[in-house]
């Protein structure tokens, strides 16, 4: 677009993605301006803006995670750092859980963000964290939680099963990393791997994808495929 004037980047980009049920996609937008916010592409095609003014254009939409039971989009804003809750009826956003736990220090703060029973997760690329926030039975978010720390330039994550284990993209270090329940980490990928700057974990059963963009090298942008296998401990 003409004039994008996006904060921390200036260049206009889109972020996050996620896909409801019937095919909708919703995309975030960052611009700096009033076409920023949250996209919706239907089935059939019709690309319209869908948050409305609420959003403000400085706003710096990154991740997204649908929770359609409920009706509602969670937004994690990267600039300055806080989560909305976007209704899928008619596309307000409420300034859902806000605080220095999701603020930047210097770059970005909350970026991805994922749903999981009942809570939404949150990383922090700045801080280096995975957070975790129960959603309340009013749709309140309840007590920010820290559930993981160490995690140089953490950008999206994806869970691992049914359980609360994590593989987190950190774009920094070039690395995947599986996080454990109790926030302790070991890098599984790195950039030996083909890992160039991954920004997002995908998995499908036992197959993990992850992107990498190559900011810093801008050579060989990839898509790089794994699988997940059980550790056997040593008898």
């Amino acid at each position: 677009m003409a004039d994008p004037q996006t904060p921390e980047i200036g260049a206009a980009v889109t972020t996050g993605l996620a896909r409801a049920h019937d095919g909708t996609l919703y995309v975030g937008y960052a611009t700096g301006t009033d076409a920023a916010g949250v996209w919706r592409i239907t089935p059939n095609g019709e690309v319209s803006r869908f948050t409305d003014e609420d959003l403000p254009a400085r706003s710096f939409i990154n991740g997204l995670a649908l929770d359609e039971r409920h009706g509602v989009l969670y937004a994690a804003d990267s600039d300055p750092g806080k989560v909305w809750r976007i209704s899928l009826d008619d596309g307000s956003a409420t300034a859902w859980a806000t605080g220095p736990d999701l603020e930047r220090v210097g770059f970005f703060g909350a970026n991805g963000i994922k749903v999981r029973e009942g809570s939404v997760w949150v990383s922090n690329f700045d801080r280096g964290t995975l957070l975790r926030i129960p959603i309340e039975a009013d749709g309140s978010a309840g007590p920010v939680e820290t559930r993981a720390t160490g995690l140089d330039g953490i950008d999206d994550f994806a869970f691992a099963g049914k359980g609360e284990t994590v593989l987190a993209a950190l774009n920094s270090t070039s690395e995947v990393a599986v996080v454990r329940r109790d926030g302790s980490h070991t890098v599984l990928l790195t950039a030996a791997d083909g890992l160039s700057n991954p920004t997002s974990v995908a998995v499908n059963r036992q197959k993990v994808y992850v992107p990498s963009p190559a900011y810093n090298t801008q050579h060989d942008p990839n898509l790089l495929l794994a699988r997940l296998t059980k550790h056997r401990p040593k008898p």
